[in-house]
């Protein structure tokens, strides 16, 4: 299984991602704002999701058409 970002480039365990585009998550009022770096993301069995940490949340699943390799 290949994982790959909004922009076609493939995405491995550690990576680090930017957001490219101003994303609400579910449950906090926080909003993550357009080239946010989220570092350490880790695959998932669904090819077009990733996880990964970010200062105000952990845990945080986010779909790889959302984010673009740093």
């Amino acid at each position: 299984m290949i994982v790959k970002d909004s922009n076609g480039t493939a995405l491995a365990d550690g990576d680090s991602v930017l957001v490219i585009k101003d994303l609400k998550v579910k449950g906090t009022s926080v909003t993550l704002k357009r080239g946010t770096l989220c570092k350490h993301i880790r695959l998932t069995d669904d090819e077009a999701l990733i996880e990964c940490n970010v200062d105000k949340v952990k845990g945080l699943v986010l779909r790889t058409e959302f984010v673009k390799k740093a």
